[in-house]
């Protein structure tokens, strides 16, 4: 995957925004994609957003991933962050622009007991 970047009048702005969403989302997610996304953009995930650690959960590092799949992501926060639910919303939603697809973020504490041993045993560490 490639990043590029294009000029077009404001007005056709939303259209194409929505175009390029449709075709990045015509391909499932592929791990290596992602994960090299995602550790391209790790300084700024760590600065803006005060992530300790992020990793990778789910069909898509298992390359299970279907074309509506999302990105399932386990986040640790350093101390003090988030600042309250609108920053942890915030780095979901920034990252799911990132990624061009729904991003499912989950921190420890919110992991389900019983899921638990299949997340922590499959999940990796992307920073």
């Amino acid at each position: 995957m490639i990043e590029v970047t294009v000029a077009v009048p404001r007005d056709r702005a939303g259209a194409l925004k929505h175009y390029a969403k449709r075709l990045s989302r015509s391909q499932p997610a592929r791990r290596d994609e992602v994960l090299y996304t995602l550790r391209t953009h790790a300084d700024q995930i760590r600065e803006r957003f005060g992530v300790l650690s992020l990793s990778l959960f789910g069909s898509v590092v298992r390359d299970e991933g279907r074309r509506e799949s999302d990105v399932d992501l386990l986040v640790e926060f350093v101390p003090g962050r988030p600042e309250g639910m609108f920053e942890f919303v915030s780095l979901k939603q920034w990252l799911e622009g990132l990624l061009s697809r729904p991003v499912d973020l989950v921190t420890p504490a919110n992991i389900k007991p019983r899921i638990r041993p299949r997340i922590m045993k499959e999940a990796v560490r992307v920073l």
